[in-house]
């Protein structure tokens, strides 16, 4: 009888320190986090917060406190190669940012953490694990009523290692035609509205268009990202969106392919089908940008929509 209570103590202990001294009950086994959560940790050394908001001045009128900046535009990604960014450069912004290996990364964002989801795919991408998205994100911890701050945190420079990239988690023009073309098995999911689908319009409202044919990659399933959500921000249930995906045929039988206008909606489906739901899922990334610009790729498009434009 010690015996088994000195294991089970033994055994807590270093579940404790296997978490890195994070404490506190995490959802979705440590792929999520919820505001109290991160609330709790927030003078945690070992946590580090990373604000990932689209609109310009957003983070500078006030961010969870102790939290760094990472500016899609320019950190995520390489925009005069439109491509993600480099692991040499990613290295350095997460060094900058006081990142360890043994770092826990919390990220989160405006618009409903469509590019904090694309910031855990990008540390997924180049293998960093421990990276965690707060749970409805920059609206839901306003909504909450919590605190803001406007200091800039500085951090000593981190040591953190980075990976070459994993592209099995990343999907590429020609490996999505071979999906089409039916020479590779896989299920692509369109994200975007149905409008944008259908190929009604060109992009969402107040969105700037960058392709030149509307409509969909042939044989896609559309699911709205925001069926992903509840009306606060906060992803449903595991239990909810299993039944949503099986209910369209999507199980994890099959590798499964995201895509939207641009990748970083697809990235937040993405989260969902492989964080939370343990499919094997890639990012196209050059998503219908990149393939309604396409001489010669084929399109569905059942508003008959032929041409953007002003």
């Amino acid at each position: 009888m010690k015996f088994r209570l000195l294991a089970v103590l033994l055994i807590t202990v270093i579940s404790v320190f296997a978490l890195g001294a994070v404490s506190a009950q995490e959802p979705a086994e440590g792929v999520l986090v919820t505001a109290d959560w991160l609330e709790q940790n927030l003078e945690n050394p070992q946590v580090r917060i990373i604000e990932v908001s689209v609109n310009p001045g957003v983070f500078e009128r006030g961010h969870i406190p102790g939290a760094v900046n990472f500016v899609w535009h320019t950190d995520f990604v390489n925009p005069l190669e439109r491509d993600v960014v480099s692991a040499e450069r990613f290295q350095e912004l997460l060094r900058n940012a006081g990142v360890n290996n043994d770092t826990t990364v919390v990220l989160y964002g405006d618009t409903n953490n469509w590019f904090a989801a694309w910031g855990a795919w990008i540390f997924n991408l180049y293998g960093f694990d421990d990276v965690r998205l707060l749970d409805g994100g920059r609206v839901k911890w306003e909504a909450d009523g919590r605190v803001f701050s406007t200091d800039v945190a500085s951090f000593q420079p981190g040591t953190v290692s980075i990976s070459p990239a994993n592209d099995e988690l990343r999907a590429f023009k020609a490996e999505v035609l071979s999906i089409v073309e039916g020479e590779v098995p896989g299920t692509l999911v369109d994200i975007r509205g149905p409008a944008e689908f259908n190929g009604e319009i060109f992009a969402p409202e107040g969105v700037q268009e960058l392709s030149i044919r509307a409509g969909h990659i042939p044989g896609a399933i559309n699911v709205p990202w925001g069926q992903n959500v509840r009306e606060d921000g906060t992803f449903k249930s595991i239990e909810e969106l299993r039944a949503l995906y099986a209910g369209l045929g999507i199980d994890g039988s099959a590798p499964i392919v995201t895509y939207c206008r641009i990748g970083e909606r697809a990235a937040l489906t993405w989260f969902v089908l492989r964080e939370l739901l343990g499919y094997e899922v890639a990012v196209y990334d050059g998503s219908w940008t990149e393939w309604g610009n396409s001489v010669g790729l084929p399109i569905e498009n059942p508003a008959g929509t032929v041409w953007g434009g002003q």
